[in-house]
């Protein structure tokens, strides 16, 4: 194979970044890089992460999702919703080896790649992937064998009201929705923090994670599940009320 044709070695973090990296995962940073490598290889032939992203795995999403992982209670049951590649859930599985994770995501190409990293990293023992969409877990969650999370992530997965219909049912009353956003993120809570308290959730909170050591931090709305609610009703009311704008 020509030169030009062989996958860049993402394995190590870049040199401006190697004092974050080695800050969230530690022992667990060589684990990490062989996750990065993955991304970089299989999951863009697999379609799941694009190509022009290989150079950018480390700061744009390796690192912009492990910022989080000091938010995670000790031993917390984790759900992620739309996991993806697996961001941000697998990256908090190796950078947290306390945390028990459900990655949930529905697509099977996308169940498939994670089956394979989950087994590759040897995070089988307290890494689970299950194959559904995030309401039918929480419609089915004994079927699925999914129990009540301390903590929901989500990452670029859909605006605020929606991603809060969908996760705030899978946390436990007084657990967290940790949605990781960009730059539309205070826009989405001025927007969208009725919807939320009408389906059972505090009111939404910006915060930022990793500003001490990430070029650019990690930018989180949190929600704490206040009340259990009837989800199909509120998700009406606030059906109408998107109409009435």
């Amino acid at each position: 194979m020509a030169g030009a044709d062989r996958p860049r070695d993402v394995s190590e973090p870049p040199s401006e970044l190697l004092a974050a990296a080695e800050a969230y995962f530690g022992p667990r940073l060589r684990i990490a890089g062989r996750y990065a490598q993955s991304l970089a290889t299989d999951a863009v032939v697999r379609g799941l992460i694009g190509p022009r992203e290989a150079d950018r795995l480390w700061d744009r999403h390796i690192l912009n999702c492990a910022a989080i992982a000091p938010a995670m209670p000790p031993a917390a049951r984790v759900i992620d919703v739309g996991s993806g590649a697996g961001l941000p859930g697998v990256v908090l599985a190796i950078a947290r080896p306390d945390l028990h994770v459900t990655l949930v995501e529905s697509l099977a190409r996308r169940t498939a790649y994670l089956d394979e990293i989950v087994g590759s990293l040897d995070l089988a023992d307290r890494v689970i992937v299950v194959r559904a969409r995030a309401e039918e877990v929480g419609e089915n969650a004994s079927m699925f064998h999914v129990k009540p999370a301390d903590v929901v992530t989500s990452r670029a997965v859909a605006p605020l009201d929606r991603l809060a219909g969908w996760c705030l049912p899978l946390a436990r009353v007084g657990g967290l929705l940790l949605a990781v956003k960009g730059t539309t993120a205070s826009e989405e809570v001025a927007t969208h923090g009725g919807a939320v308290a009408r389906l059972g959730g505090s009111a939404p909170v910006v915060r930022e994670y990793g500003a001490e050591l990430l070029p650019e931090p990690t930018t989180v709305v949190e929600v704490v599940r206040e009340r259990v609610v009837d989800r199909r009703a509120a998700e009406t009311s606030t059906s109408r009320g998107r109409r009435r704008r």
